[in-house]
C-alpha cells in the first residue's frame, strides 16, 4: 500500500509539457442575439469557459489539435462540433432554442456547478453501472474520495451504509430530485427500503463538507444528491439479470416509450432480488417498482415519479461476538433461543419487513431564457415491522399481570413480538434560478416538510398467554416533526478568472414526541430549533489548466429521535444541537492525459454528537455530546490516461479526527462488604456500583480512520472489452472514543477484479456482460463493529461485536437493451 501512495504522490506533483493551441469564438442565437453566460467545453482536456457580455470566449493551452467543442445554454439545444485546431482557431456558434425544457433543472438549485468552491464528485449512469453488478448504492459509491462502506450481510446487499470523512449516515444529507430522503426522526437512510434504486438513477453528486444549501436534514459533513432517470427520445427496453455467490439472483426490466407526439414520455422498472447473504440468516428478499411520466410543453414540463420498495431482510444487526470471530464468522445471534428441553434453536422468522412508497410531482417552467422555477409536491408512506423471538421476558415489561396456576405464579414467558412503524412524510419545495446580469446568477429555494410517524409493539405469540388479548399492544408513541427552510445563493463572475459564491440558509424545526416507549416509560417531549447556515467562497482560474478555490461554511444539526430516547430519564443529559465550522481549500489541474486535485479541509465541531460504540435494542448508535472536536485532512485525487486503452483513477485521504480532552464516564462495580466480609444472599455475592470518570486527553473519534484510499485501474485490450482492478484501503479505526486496542478495527486492503464486454448484435441494440470477483485475494476483514466497557473493582472489562465481510465471491451480470 505504501508503494501505491508513493505512486499517487509522484503522479500528483509531476508536471508534463505539451504543445499548446488556442480557440476563441462567439455564441449567438439564430436571430443574432449574443448569449452571455453560455458554457463552453473542449475535450480532451476538459477545458472550460463561459461567454462574456459580447458572447465571446477564449480557451488556451489546449494540448490536442483534434478536439470536440460542446456549447450549452439554458433553454437552447446543446451543440457538439469536431474541430481541427491546425485548420482554424476561431468559430461562430449558433444555438437553437429548445422545444422542451430539460429535466435537469429539477436538481440545478441544489447542485454545485463546475466553478462552485465546494469539494464534490459527479457520477453518471454509465459510471454507476460499471461500479459493480448487483450492488446497493453504498457499494457503488465506495471508490469515491473519503467514503467507506459497511454491510451487515457481508456482501454489500441488504443493510448497507456509508460514511464520508468519518461522518456517520445520520449526518449525510440525501435527496432524490431535490426531495429529502433521510428519515426525519433517525436522519438516516435505509437503502434496503429502496431496492435496486441505482437502476433508476441518472446521475449523482456527492458534496464533501458542509456543501451548498439543500432540502431536508442537515448536511453535517456531506450531502448526496440523486437525479432519477430522465426521458429518452426513443422507445427502449432493457432486461438485466445478475447471479452469483450466496444464491444471489436479481432480475430487472426497464422500459420507456420515448417521446410520444413530441409531448409525452413514460418509463418503468421492476426489480426482484434474492440473496442468502454471507452471515447466517442475513438474507434479502426485495422487490421494487419505478414509474415515471412526463408531459412536455414549450417552456415547461410536468413530471410524476413513483418509487416503491418491498423488502424482507433477515435481522443481522447484532454482529458476531468477539469470542466467535475466529471460529464461526457467519454466526448470527439474532433468533437464537433455548427450547424447553434445553436445546439451542433458531427462529427463522427473525426478520425486518418494510414497504415504502415515494411519490413526487414536479412542475418546471422557464418564463425566459434567463429564468426558471421548479415546484414539487412529495409524499412518502412507510409501513413495516421487525419480528423477534424473546426468551424469559417478564410479564411486567409488557404491561401484563403474572399468571397464577394453582399455587404457582408465573412471572416470565417466551414470546414473539413485532415492533411496528407506520409513517407519512409529505411536503412541498420550490426552487428557482435567475441570470440577473451577465455573469451574475441568483438561486433561491425553500421547503416545508412534515413527518407523522407511529411506533408501537404487538405480541403475536406467548408460551404462557393467560387471558392476554390477541396481538396485545404494549406500547404506542407518535413522532410529529415539522421542518421548513429558505435559502438563497449568489454566483458572481467578478472577472474572467474570479468567481464568488455566497449562500445562506434558514432552517426551522419543531419536533413533538408523545406516548410510551417500549420500556413503558413516557416519551412525551417537545423541541424547537432555529438555525442559520451561511457559506461563502471564491473560485479562481488563472489559466485553462489550473483552478483554485476556498470555501467557508457553517452547519447546524438537531439531535435524532434515538438521541432523545436514550436520555429520556436523564434530564441533565438531554442532547444538544451541534454546530460545524467548515473551511476548505483546493486546487485542480487538468491536461489532456492527466488530472489531479488536492483539497484541504478543517471541520471544527461544537457539541458534536459522537458514537459511544454502543447500540440500543434496534441497532442504532448511542451518542453523546462532546464540547470540542475536529476533523482535519487532505484529499488527493488523480487520474491518468497515457493511452486510449489505459485509465487509472486514484484517491487518498489523510486525516486527523480528534476529541479534545475526552472524559469517560462509566460504572464501577464492587462487592458489598459487611464487617470486612463479602455480603452473600442466596449463595451469591451482593454487588454495588459507583460512577467513575477517566480523563483520556485527546482521543480519536470513533469510526474515523486516519487514512483511506481507492484505486480503479482499467485497461481495454480489445474494443469494448475492459479489465478493471478496483481497490480499497481503509486504515485502522477505533469503535469507541477511548482509543482502546481492545475495541479497534484492523486496517484492510480489498481488491475486486471486474471484466466487462459490450456487444452489438443485429438482434438487439446492445448486450453488456460483466463478471466480478469480489475480494479477489480472499482477504479476511470486518467492515464495522461496536462495543463498550465496564469496570469491576477498578479493572476494565470489554465486550465487542463485529460485522465480518465475505471472502472471495463471484457475481455475473447480463444486460440486454432493445
Amino acid at each position: 500500500m505504501q508503494k501505491l501512495f508513493l505512486i499517487v504522490g509522484l503522479i500528483f506533483f509531476s508536471t508534463q509539457m505539451f504543445s499548446q493551441n488556442h480557440l476563441s469564438g462567439v455564441v449567438s442565437t439564430p436571430e443574432g442575439e449574443l448569449l452571455t453566460g453560455a458554457s463552453v467545453l473542449v475535450n480532451p482536456g476538459n477545458h472550460g469557459a463561459v461567454t462574456n457580455q459580447e458572447g465571446e470566449f477564449k480557451l488556451s493551452k489546449i494540448q490536442q489539435q483534434q478536439v470536440t467543442l460542446t456549447v450549452s445554454f439554458l433553454g437552447f439545444e446543446s451543440l457538439r462540433q469536431s474541430i481541427n485546431l491546425s485548420e482554424t482557431s476561431f468559430v461562430k456558434v449558433t444555438l437553437t432554442p429548445r422545444s422542451h425544457l430539460t429535466e435537469e433543472v429539477v436538481v440545478t438549485a441544489y447542485r454545485a456547478g463546475n466553478k462552485t468552491p465546494v469539494a464534490h464528485t459527479d457520477l453518471g449512469r454509465e459510471e454507476l453501472q460499471k461500479a459493480g453488478a448487483g450492488n446497493d448504492i453504498p457499494s457503488l459509491l465506495k471508490l469515491t474520495p473519503s467514503l467507506i462502506t459497511t454491510s451487515e450481510s457481508g456482501t454489500g446487499l441488504g443493510y448497507t451504509a456509508f460514511r464520508i470523512r468519518g461522518t456517520d449516515p445520520t449526518r449525510i444529507n440525501v435527496t432524490m430530485n431535490g426531495v429529502p430522503v433521510n428519515d426525519a426522526e433517525s436522519q438516516g437512510v435505509f437503502w434496503a427500503n429502496m431496492p435496486d434504486f441505482a437502476n433508476s438513477v441518472e446521475n449523482v453528486q456527492i458534496q464533501r463538507g458542509v456543501g451548498t444549501s439543500t432540502q431536508g436534514s442537515a448536511a453535517f459533513g456531506a450531502s448526496v444528491n440523486f437525479q432519477t432517470t430522465t426521458s429518452e427520445p426513443r422507445a427502449y427496453a432493457e432486461l438485466s439479470s445478475t447471479a452469483g455467490s450466496f444464491n444471489t439472483l436479481k432480475n430487472s426490466l426497464r422500459m420507456g416509450t420515448g417521446m410520444i407526439n413530441d409531448k409525452f414520455s413514460f418509463e418503468g422498472r421492476y426489480s426482484r432480488l434474492k440473496s442468502d447473504g454471507y452471515i447466517h440468516n442475513a438474507f434479502s428478499d426485495h422487490q421494487s417498482l419505478y414509474l415515471s411520466g412526463t408531459m412536455h410543453f414549450d417552456h415547461s414540463f410536468l413530471k410524476m415519479i413513483v418509487l416503491h420498495g418491498d423488502q424482507e431482510t433477515g435481522i443481522s444487526w447484532w454482529g458476531v461476538p468477539q469470542e466467535l470471530l475466529e471460529t464461526n464468522r457467519k454466526y448470527n445471534p439474532a433468533g437464537v433461543y433455548t427450547d424447553e428441553f434445553g436445546n439451542e434453536q433458531y427462529y427463522e422468522d427473525q426478520t425486518d419487513n418494510y414497504k415504502q412508497t415515494h411519490s413526487q410531482l414536479f412542475y418546471s417552467v422557464a418564463p425566459s431564457d434567463r429564468l426558471h422555477f421548479t415546484a414539487a409536491l412529495h409524499y412518502t408512506r412507510g409501513d413495516g415491522y421487525y419480528e423477534q423471538y424473546k426468551e424469559d421476558e417478564a410479564f411486567a415489561d409488557y404491561a401484563l399481570p403474572n399468571i397464577n396456576i394453582g399455587d404457582a405464579t408465573i412471572e416470565n414467558t417466551d414470546l414473539i413480538r413485532r415492533k411496528w412503524m407506520g409513517n407519512d412524510f409529505y411536503g412541498a419545495t420550490l426552487s428557482g434560478n435567475a441570470s440577473l446580469l451577465p455573469g451574475l446568477d441568483f438561486t433561491f429555494g425553500g421547503g416545508w416538510n412534515q413527518y407523522d410517524g407511529n411506533h408501537f409493539g404487538r405480541l403475536i405469540w406467548m408460551r404462557y398467554a393467560g387471558n392476554t388479548e390477541k396481538e396485545h399492544t404494549w406500547y404506542y408513541n407518535n413522532g410529529l416533526k415539522t421542518e421548513y427552510n429558505l435559502f438563497s445563493k449568489l454566483n458572481w463572475q467578478v472577472s474572467p478568472a474570479l468567481r464568488t459564491f455566497v449562500d445562506v440558509q434558514y432552517r426551522g424545526i419543531n419536533y413533538e414526541m408523545s406516548g410510551e416507549d417500549d420500556d413503558l416509560m413516557s416519551l412525551t417531549q417537545e423541541h424547537d430549533f432555529s438555525f442559520i447556515n451561511p457559506k461563502a467562497g471564491f473560485y479562481f482560474t488563472p489559466d485553462q489548466q489550473n483552478s483554485l478555490y476556498i470555501f467557508a461554511g457553517i452547519s447546524n444539526r438537531e439531535p435524532t429521535r434515538t438521541n432523545f430516547k436514550e436520555a429520556k430519564n436523564l434530564p441533565n443529559e438531554t442532547p444538544q444541537a451541534e454546530r460545524l465550522y467548515d473551511i476548505e481549500l483546493g486546487h485542480y489541474f487538468q491536461s489532456a492525459t492527466f488530472s489531479s486535485g488536492i483539497n484541504f479541509y478543517y471541520m471544527l465541531y461544537n457539541d458534536q454528537l459522537i458514537p459511544t460504540g454502543k447500540k440500543n435494542n434496534v441497532g442504532n448508535d448511542i451518542m453523546t455530546n462532546v464540547e470540542n472536536s475536529y476533523r482535519a485532512g487532505v484529499e488527493l485525487m488523480t487520474a491518468i490516461q497515457p493511452a486510449s486503452w489505459l485509465n487509472w483513477d486514484l484517491n487518498v485521504t489523510l486525516s486527523r479526527n480528534i476529541i479534545s480532552d475526552y472524559v469517560e464516564t462509566a460504572a464501577n462495580s464492587f462487592p458489598v462488604m459487611v464487617n470486612g466480609e463479602i455480603l452473600m444472599e442466596d449463595g451469591e455475592q451482593v454487588w454495588d456500583s459507583e460512577t467513575i470518570t477517566k480523563d483520556h486527553g485527546d482521543t480519536q473519534i470513533a469510526y474515523s480512520p486516519s487514512i483511506t484510499g481507492s484505486s480503479n485501474l482499467t485497461i481495454e485490450p480489445l474494443k469494448d472489452f475492459s479489465i478493471s482492478v478496483l481497490s480499497k484501503y481503509v486504515g485502522e479505526q477505533y469503535f469507541d472514543n477511548t482509543e482502546s486496542e481492545a475495541r479497534k478495527l484492523d486496517a484492510y486492503f480489498v481488491n475486486d477484479l471486474m471484466l466487462g464486454w459490450s456487444l452489438f448484435p443485429k438482434s438487439f441494440k446492445q448486450l453488456d456482460l460483466q463478471f466480478t470477483i469480489h475480494n479477489a485475494l480472499d482477504h479476511k476483514y470486518e467492515s464495522n463493529a461496536y462495543g463498550g466497557n465496564w469496570y469491576e473493582q477498578g479493572q476494565e472489562q470489554t465486550w465487542a461485536y463485529y460485522y465480518p465481510m465475505a471472502g472471495r465471491y463471484f457475481m455475473g451480470q447480463v444486460v440486454i437493451r432493445f
